[in-house]
């Protein structure tokens, strides 16, 4: 290598340590605070607890269809979200769980979604070996148009936990899924990057770090982009650094990012505030199906007798469907 090739490489490397060692001092402050020691206790021992819970999430669920609409066995709370509104407790939900983990990190959150109501709940396991965002989003459409298929809806909402979000928004905004996402909901997902994926030399946590290519496309226009964006981040997060790259921020999404305080990066999938939330943002659709959120495309079952003439296909990097319109 040449001397003054060998010096650029060198600086680059050293201002890249100087600005992870500076976000992490910047996001030490709110850390220190008595919330914040508070939610690392309970960060650590939801750690433990989803430690001994994650054999249990290794293996893919079985499909096991709708449930139907029969109340008798619902608890009043759920009956109401049923009653009130049909196509909201119906529509499907999809987990998506972050990096090096599984379905169990959703354990709390999908018995809070079903004490709410909703019923119609999957979660999709990746392979723990993906070394790319972009094959993994692939693979979630592929999750979809299966749920899709399965259900009828032509819609569907996912929650994304770290990587997952980052996995669901790639579908969404380079993928053309926002013809089958309504609603997505991402927890502690790096959408800026994180420096802490410095701290691991593979290609999949190099996707993950800010300015990469990945990100880079992710800022990229989003023009026309139905899909309604919420997310949750947490100022005591110390997987995501700085902690407010967890918040979304594209002139061309709707997006409504939440801070919370004193929540570690496990814990957002758990705490009560987030549980709550998101039931109640879901359960947000009038009796047309249509979101409370201007602009997002009004969601409906599909008509099954219609299934075959209708077939989704690409075109452009985008999901079209040959419906004759």
């Amino acid at each position: 290598m040449h001397p003054a090739d060998q010096r650029t490489s060198t600086m680059g490397r050293a201002r890249r340590a100087l600005g992870s060692a500076t976000a992490a001092a910047r996001s030490l402050g709110p850390l220190l605070t008595p919330r914040a020691m508070v939610g690392m206790a309970i960060e650590t021992a939801w750690m433990t607890t989803h430690l001994a819970t994650y054999p249990l999430g290794i293996f893919q669920e079985k499909a096991d269809g709708r449930r139907g609409y029969r109340i008798e066995h619902l608890a009043p709370v759920q009956r109401g979200l049923l009653i009130s509104n049909v196509e909201a407790a119906g529509t499907p939900i999809l987990l998506v769980h972050g990096i090096i983990d599984n379905r169990s990190i959703f354990t709390l959150l999908r018995r809070g979604l079903t004490r709410r109501g909703f019923g119609s709940i999957y979660a999709m396991n990746y392979s723990p070996f993906t070394a790319d965002v972009r094959t993994a989003a692939a693979q979630l459409g592929e999750e979809i148009e299966a749920i899709v298929a399965e259900t009828g809806y032509e819609k569907i909402h996912v929650v994304g936990h770290s990587l997952g979000g980052l996995i669901a928004r790639y579908y969404v905004t380079r993928l053309g899924g926002d013809e089958r996402v309504h609603t997505l909901v991402t927890l502690g997902t790096p959408h800026q990057g994180t420096y802490a994926a410095y701290a691991s030399p593979t290609r999949l946590t190099a996707q993950m770090r800010p300015g990469s290519g990945l990100i880079r496309e992710l800022e990229e226009p989003a023009t026309g982009c139905t899909t309604r964006f919420i997310c949750y981040w947490s100022d005591s997060d110390l997987v995501i650094v700085p902690q407010g790259s967890g918040a979304l921020r594209h002139p061309d999404l709707s997006v409504r990012n939440i801070r919370l305080h004193g929540v570690g990066h496990i814990s957002l999938a758990v705490v009560g505030d987030v549980v709550h939330g998101i039931s109640t943002a879901l359960a947000e659709l009038d009796h047309d199906g249509a979101t409370v959120t201007p602009g997002v495309t009004p969601l409906a079952p599909r008509d099954r007798s219609d299934s075959g003439a209708r077939r989704s296909t690409r075109v452009g990097g985008r999901h079209t469907a040959s419906s004759g319109k």
